[in-house]
């Protein structure tokens, strides 16, 4: 597989986007050892356990009130529900979800998606849709002008870890001469991702993210072609073996990466503005060792507790003398 960039397409073009998943959304990888796909974890929802989310939950609260103010008639669904019943608690979080649609949450995260496509365009030197608003334009003019030093070498690539048991896709891998954090001269590729949202608190998050990535090989899922939208192509595809030779050749190394540094490009949605930052992947490396640690733990929950037995039998009493 190359990484060479010849041609960027938009996001629903990339073959990327028709891993096969697992019931769970988690995308359905051949280990490198061969055998039967393992569901792998996606690298956010891998490295999600280590961030603090109290105020992104208090966030998520105020904007299900603010569009329950806007969409009554979903209040009125709501009334009379049970939520400790399984199928209530169903519905109400469909509802929930809707009034965090009203409250206009999602137009941020649709946003930035659209900028995504954008810029990769951009990387490509491909001209904006004629649809651009002039804010789209002064958007990306800034994104243009703050990443002039980076060449795109590659964007969109499924890499995986299978170590952690981890797969994700990364932005872009980029090629830089110049500074590093410390004002020495160096010279490499280095994984980046585009962030289109606040940046203030996810530092130690995207840190790992990346050095996920720089850890991880190319993985060409068109090796074991199977049709994503057919339930009996996928449940077929779940069963099967892969001999060991016929894995192997589906993973590719990636090109020497920098696996001390990576960059995020912070383009905020609306604002004009494009801002560069390096993030230390090995502080990275070690979150994502400790998220590890943390998920392994997690599963343990349920021995963490026995029944407390209060009458003693004759055969205890017996074994204690």
């Amino acid at each position: 597989m190359t990484l060479n960039l010849i041609e960027i397409p938009q996001k629903s073009a990339h073959p990327n986007h028709a891993v096969p998943r697992d019931g769970w959304g988690r995308p359905l990888v051949v280990p490198k050892a061969g055998g039967k796909p393992k569901g792998h974890t996606r690298t956010t929802t891998f490295i999600d356990c280590i961030e603090d989310k109290s105020a992104l939950v208090d966030w998520g609260k105020r904007m299900v009130l603010v569009g329950a103010t806007k969409r009554a008639d979903l209040v009125d669904q709501a009334r009379g529900l049970d939520p400790e019943d399984a199928d209530d608690k169903k519905t109400l979080n469909a509802l929930a979800e809707k009034a965090t649609d009203a409250s206009g949450a999602n137009d941020k995260r649709e946003r930035g998606t659209y900028l995504h496509t954008l810029s990769e365009l951009v990387d490509a030197g491909q001209p904006l849709p004629a649809s651009c608003s002039a804010q789209d334009i002064e958007d990306m003019g800034a994104y243009l002008m703050e990443t002039s030093a980076l060449k795109v070498r590659a964007v969109e690539t499924f890499v995986v870890v299978n170590e952690l048991g981890v797969a994700g896709t990364f932005d872009r891998m980029v090629h830089y001469a110049g500074p590093d954090p410390y004002g020495n001269h160096f010279e490499g590729d280095f994984i980046a991702d585009l962030k289109t949202g606040s940046v203030q608190y996810g530092g130690l998050k995207m840190a790992a993210q990346l050095a996920v990535y720089s850890r991880g090989e190319v993985y060409d899922h068109t090796r074991f072609p199977v049709n994503v939208d057919s339930k009996a192509e996928l449940a077929s595809f779940k069963k099967r073996v892969i001999e060991v030779q016929d894995a192997v050749e589906a993973y590719t190394p990636l090109p020497p990466v920098n696996q001390d540094w990576g960059i995020i490009i912070h383009l905020p949605a609306g604002q004009g503005e494009c801002t560069l930052y390096w993030v230390d992947l090995n502080i990275g490396w070690r979150a994502a060792q400790l998220a590890l640690t943390i998920r392994e733990m997690r599963s343990l929950s349920r021995k963490a507790m026995k029944p407390f037995v209060a009458q003693v039998t004759q055969d205890a009493v017996a074994t204690a003398a």
